[in-house]
C-alpha cells in the first residue's frame, strides 16, 4: 500500500531536483543579460520628420526593391510599433524589407497630459496626412500604400476613406470596423472588450477619463488586457516561465515581449473618449455617421484595393468586427483572409512568422506591376 505514496513523493522530489536546476541555470542566464540584450524596435531606420512628439520613419532597405509604392505603417495608439519588430526572428517589419517593401512608420512617442486634448481628428487629418504629403515629396510618388494595425488600422481606413486621392493600396491588420459584429455569434471567449466597453455608461467613461488626469494610462490599458485572459495572466510568470528558464532563447522571447508590454504609452484622452463611445458604443463608423474635421467618414468613399487580414482565434477582435468591412467599402477590389492564431499571434508566432509579411508583400507586387 505505501509503494504508489513512496512513487508519488520520488516523482516529487525528482520535480523539485529539475526544477531546482533551472533556477540556478536561470539564475546564470539572467546575470550575463543586460537592457541592451533585451533591445526591441531595434531595425535600422533614420528619423525624416519630427511634428510634436510624433515621429516619421523610413526603414534602412536590405534587399533590392520588388515593390515601388512606399508602404506606411500605422500602428495605434493602443501600444508600441516595436510589437512589430521584437527580435529578428519575431519581425513583420524586417521580413517585410526583406521582401523588397520600401517601408516607412509612424512613431506616436508617448502623450502625456499635454496631449490629452488631441482627437483622432488631430491622427487622421494632421499627423498621418503630413506624413504621407512628406513621404509622396521624397519619393516622387502622388500616393502610398497604407498598413493600418489594430487601432492604427481604423485611422488608416478613416485616411482613405476622406483622403481617397492618397492612398495606393490599404492593407490592414486585426482591425475592428463594425464593433458590433461580435454581439450574435461569437465564441464566449471573444468581444470581451467589447461587451465591457459597450456595458458603461458614456458618462462612466467621462468619468474615468477625468478621474485620470484626462488620459487613459497605459497601466490602466495593461490590467484591462490581463483581465481579459485571467488564467493565462495567473500562469505566465510562474508555471510558463519555468518551462523557459532552461532555454536562453525562449527565455529572451519572453523578455523581449514582457519589455514591450511595460511600455505602453497613456492614450491621450478626447481621442480615448470617441475611440470608446463613438465607435465601441455608438459603432458609427459602419453606419456612416462618424465624423472627422467636421466630415463624415463614408467607407463607400475608400476606392484603392483593400486586403484586410485578421486572427481567427483573436479574443480582442472578434473575426466578425474586421470581416465586416467588405459589405461596408465601395466598388473596389477587396481580399480578406483570416489566420489560424490569436491577436498578438497574428504578429509574432511561430506559425505566422513570415506568412504575415509573405501574404502583404505578394498582394503588393500584383498591384505595383
Amino acid at each position: 500500500m505505501t509503494e504508489p505514496r513512496d512513487t508519488t513523493f520520488n516523482s516529487f522530489l525528482k520535480y523539485c531536483a529539475d526544477n531546482l536546476s533551472r533556477f540556478h541555470k536561470a539564475a546564470d542566464l539572467l546575470a550575463g543579460i543586460g537592457n541592451v540584450d533585451v533591445d526591441i524596435g531595434a531595425t535600422p531606420k533614420t528619423l525624416v520628420m519630427r511634428r510634436d512628439k510624433v515621429e516619421l520613419f523610413r526603414y534602412e532597405p536590405t534587399t533590392e526593391r520588388t515593390v515601388d509604392t512606399p508602404v506606411l505603417i500605422v500602428y495605434g495608439l493602443i501600444g508600441r510599433y516595436t510589437f512589430l519588430d521584437l527580435q529578428p526572428d519575431r519581425s513583420l517589419v524586417r521580413s517585410l524589407l526583406d521582401k523588397g517593401i520600401d517601408l516607412w512608420l509612424i512613431d506616436w512617442g508617448q502623450p502625456g497630459r499635454g496631449e490629452r486634448w488631441l482627437t483622432m481628428d488631430d491622427y487622421v487629418d494632421d499627423y498621418i496626412h503630413e506624413a504621407v504629403q512628406w513621404i509622396c515629396r521624397a519619393t516622387g510618388h502622388d500616393r502610398v500604400t497604407l498598413l493600418g494595425i489594430c487601432e492604427g488600422g481604423v485611422l488608416a481606413t478613416c485616411y482613405a476613406a476622406l483622403h481617397a486621392e492618397q492612398v495606393e493600396n490599404l492593407v490592414l491588420a486585426g482591425t475592428p470596423i463594425d464593433f458590433h459584429a461580435d454581439i450574435d455569434g461569437a465564441a464566449a471567449h471573444h468581444g470581451l472588450l467589447n461587451t465591457w466597453t459597450r456595458s458603461l455608461a458614456p458618462e462612466d467613461i467621462d468619468l474615468i477619463i477625468d478621474a485620470l488626469g484626462g488620459v487613459i494610462p497605459g497601466e490602466f490599458m495593461g490590467s484591462i488586457f490581463t483581465l481579459m485572459t485571467p488564467m493565462r495572466s495567473l500562469t505566465k510568470y510562474n508555471v510558463d516561465l519555468l518551462e523557459k528558464f532552461g532555454e536562453k532563447d525562449k527565455l529572451m522571447n519572453f523578455l523581449r515581449m514582457e519589455k514591450w508590454l511595460a511600455d505602453r504609452p497613456d492614450h491621450p484622452g478626447e481621442a480615448g473618449r470617441q475611440w470608446l463611445k463613438e465607435f465601441y458604443q455608438e459603432n458609427l463608423l459602419v453606419k456612416g455617421r462618424f465624423e472627422l474635421s467636421g466630415r463624415i467618414v463614408d467607407l463607400r468613399a475608400i476606392v484603392a484595393p483593400v486586403l484586410n487580414i485578421f486572427a481567427l482565434n483573436d479574443h480582442i477582435i472578434p473575426p466578425a468586427c474586421s470581416k465586416a468591412l467588405g459589405s461596408k467599402i465601395g466598388r473596389t477590389e477587396y481580399k480578406e483572409i483570416g489566420l489560424k492564431c490569436g491577436h498578438v499571434g497574428l504578429f509574432v508566432s511561430n506559425k505566422s512568422q513570415g506568412s504575415l509579411a509573405e501574404i502583404i508583400a505578394e498582394w503588393l507586387k500584383v498591384r505595383d506591376e
